[in-house]
């Protein structure tokens, strides 16, 4: 009897282990006409493959724009699966790529970086089997996600991070959708507003070595011919600093880069009024489209 007991405990957890996995995973619907390619591999570190999601439109009005998709986490959690929000894209004819990127219990920066930069080749290099548009890429994210669209699109054509995936000579995105993201991970880790143990645990072995740190913070990456970035945070922001966008629009205005940023009053990390939302989704857009995009 007490054999049959303990055997329908392990059944039951293991129920509810895949319950809890059915909840993470969200099935992301898209228009008729549009086509998925699940789990894509755009590269390969050691044992660990990076993998994306594409969602592609109709190819009878040529090459469409793409955006890609970053998710949060502080570096060291969340999955690409948990990502959903792109029916504004869709509707405008947008492809979408999906990545997932190691975390730091798998690897310590800069690896999440380097992977954004391989995701972002692989789209250059296949643009013309993907139907999609290379010289319209945008590259967004929120939090930590925020952080590596900033770094995959303002290093251009710095190959400092790009030693998994080399050959491609011109990288350059269109615009960069920054959602409270972290712009300087230093301070992110010791500054005086907000100390994250997120920030010391990805930088790994370099959480004492502040260049390197400034080396992956997108503050340090802006230059005259950075591509246009739209940032939007919450004042109230608890986990990521809203002066860390602060900081950022500062240095985009100094160096003349074209930029918008949308504060949310009484905005938290991600959790915004449901009219804030619609507001922020809309500005986003109006954005892309004064951008041509």
């Amino acid at each position: 009897m007490k054999k049959i007991f303990i055997l329908c405990g392990i059944l039951m957890a293991n129920i509810s282990l895949i319950a809890q996995d059915a909840t993470a995973v969200k099935k992301v619907t898209y228009p008729a006409g549009y086509t998925e390619q699940i789990d894509v591999v755009y590269t390969k570190v050691n044992d660990w493959e990076g993998k994306l999601d594409l969602y592609l439109p109709p190819t009878q009005n040529g090459p469409s724009p793409v955006v890609i998709n970053i998710h949060g986490g502080g570096w060291n959690k969340g999955n690409k699966e948990s990502q959903t929000g792109f029916s504004g894209f869709f509707k405008r004819g947008y492809a979408v790529a999906n990545i997932a990127y190691r975390l730091t219990g798998v690897a310590t920066a800069p690896a999440a970086v380097e992977d954004t930069r391989c995701a972002l080749i692989y789209l250059i290099n296949n643009a013309k089997k993907l139907n999609i548009d290379p010289n319209k890429i945008v590259i967004m994210g929120g939090s930590a996600g925020g952080h590596l669209a900033l770094m995959g699109g303002l290093l251009e054509n710095n190959p400092i991070f790009d030693t998994n995936c080399k050959g491609t000579k011109s990288i350059k995105v269109a615009a960069i959708i920054d959602k409270y993201g972290i712009t300087d991970v230093w301070d992110w880790g010791y500054g005086t507003i907000k100390t994250s143990k997120s920030a010391t645990s990805w930088l790994g072995d370099k959480a004492k070595d502040k260049d390197f740190a400034k080396s992956v913070s997108p503050l340090y990456q802006v230059k005259k011919t950075s591509p246009p970035v739209f940032i939007v945070h919450g004042d109230a922001d608890p986990i990521v600093p809203y002066e860390q966008s602060v900081a950022l629009k500062a240095k985009l205005d100094e160096m003349g880069v074209k930029n918008e940023f949308i504060t949310v009053k009484g905005g938290q990390h991600g959790k915004f009024e449901a009219e804030d939302n619609r507001m922020v989704n809309a500005k986003i857009m109006d954005f892309l489209k004064g951008l041509g995009l």
